[in-house]
């Protein structure tokens, strides 16, 4: 396909028969549409029907008129109109003034009469992909919010070791200070996250959430700083990456410990210089992010500069927040079994059965490896399988050891004898272990068993881990 016929259509705007038609004639192969229009209310009729790739709006329509008052007005109405909208304007051979005020006033460029074709083309084609630049940005930010949307459970608890924590968010949250957020799996980072956004200034801009422990080291680079068509393989067209996307807003970082020691300078270099410069293209693209990562990483770990680059980890850590695991904040399972309970009964359709004493104190007794995420799985079964007056340990599948208590710690895995060919038992063993050998990082143990954390999770509740 010609690249000219990618755009779809311009509108031309000019009191001038002839200058309309020169224009009309050499933009026809640049777009699918070239509309002429000799009067600024012809060319608002014509946006109602169908919004342009460009609009050149001529900066004088009166007889003798020459400072640009009507072309600056039906600029504001355009803008007023289609706040998107690309408006090349069209001004006097020596109207340079003109034509910064109406930059200034938000046109993108402009032309002066009478134009060199080739300029004009230049100029237009710019505009053009300008447009298209702006529509991929909205189109990513969009699928960014669906796939970003905050979660439905809320930042619970009460104790003292979470009001320590919201201390901390309350004083950092409004700042545009980078946040590293500590914590063990499940222990609800992101939703720390989504509460220092909140707070912000950037609360009525996008969050955008990238789990770099689920990209591929391949796709790194496409994935955060986005690519132009033809960059690589299957790049068939541009497409803007996770850090243009949050523009303006917050860049959530999850699992950064796990992100690679030879990927981590890339990173740090658009840290610091705030642009990106999307794979393929020459030129670097500005960003206005406030950074806020996560990881469950030990300290010690994030200490080894073998591990970790220091000056990365400086970047990231001016405020730090370590969410304490469940067990260490026992005061506050049974508000969140009671959330949860109260949310499944409600999606489920099913009736809010009581919670007796023993049970309470069972939950509480448990440590809870997964912690709030492992709660929030045990709470849901037991919604779904409770048959009784009142909720039972059975419905929790406590019986079966799925959190196992600190103080009586868990017996090792039940090794599968070597004639055992059953499927099942061979499977939980092998998650068994290698969750164990990496101490509950759901990533590590995933990469090692060839899984993604989703299908890790899915067995972990299959086998009641």
């Amino acid at each position: 396909m010609n690249q000219a016929k990618r755009f779809a259509r311009c509108i031309i705007i000019d009191d001038d028969p002839d200058i309309l038609l020169s224009a009309r004639l050499l933009l026809r192969d640049l777009f699918a549409d070239v509309a002429a229009c000799q009067s600024p209310e012809e060319a608002m009729a014509a946006m109602a029907a169908e919004l342009p790739d460009v609009i050149l709006l001529d900066a004088n329509f009166g007889r003798g008129a020459t400072d640009a008052a009507e072309g600056f007005r039906w600029l504001a109405e355009i803008l007023k109109r289609d706040p998107q909208a690309v408006v090349v304007m069209i001004t006097a051979h020596a109207g340079i003034g003109v034509a910064v005020e109406a930059m200034k006033r938000g046109a993108t460029d402009f032309v002066s009469k009478p134009w060199s074709n080739e300029r004009l083309l230049a100029t237009v084609r710019t505009a053009a992909a300008l447009r298209a630049s702006r529509a991929e940005v909205v189109t990513e930010r969009r699928k960014v919010e669906a796939i970003s949307a905050g979660s439905d459970t809320p930042l619970l608890g009460e104790s003292p070791a979470m009001a320590r924590i919201w201390s901390l968010i309350e004083r950092a949250g409004p700042t545009e200070a980078n946040v590293l957020i500590l914590g063990e799996n499940g222990t609800g980072k992101e939703l720390v996250a989504r509460e220092l956004h909140r707070r912000s200034r950037r609360a009525s801009r996008i969050m955008v959430s990238v789990d770099l422990g689920a990209v591929a080291e391949n796709l790194f680079e496409s994935e955060l700083f986005g690519h132009v068509k033809g960059a690589f393989t299957d790049a068939r067209g541009d497409r803007i990456g996770r850090m243009q996307a949050a523009d303006k807003g917050t860049l959530f970082l999850d699992e950064i410990g796990n992100l690679p020691l030879h990927l981590q300078p890339k990173l740090l270099t658009a840290l610091e210089q705030r642009q990106v410069v999307p794979v393929g293209a020459n030129r670097p693209v500005p960003i206005d992010v406030r950074v806020i990562a996560a990881t469950n990483c030990p300290p010690e770990q994030l200490s080894d500069e073998g591990r970790f680059r220091q000056d990365l980890l400086f970047r990231l850590n001016t405020v730090e927040i370590d969410l304490p695991p469940l067990r260490e904040r026992r005061e506050d399972i049974l508000p969140l079994a009671d959330h949860f309970i109260g949310q499944y009964a409600k999606k489920y359709g099913k009736p809010v059965r009581d919670l007796p004493g023993e049970v309470g104190r069972a939950l509480q007794a448990y440590d809870w490896p997964g912690n709030v995420r492992a709660l929030r799985h045990a709470c849901e079964r037991a919604v779904i399988l409770a048959d009784g007056a009142v909720f039972s340990a059975d419905d929790f599948s406590l019986s079966r050891g799925l959190a196992p208590s600190r103080a009586a710690p868990a017996p090792a895995p039940t090794a599968v004898p070597r004639n055992d060919l059953n499927l099942e038992r061979a499977e939980k063993q092998m998650v068994e272990e290698a969750l164990k050998k990496h101490s509950y990082n759901i990533s590590l143990a995933a990469a090692e068993l060839g899984l993604t954390r989703a299908s890790l999770y899915r067995r972990m509740e299959k086998h009641g881990l």
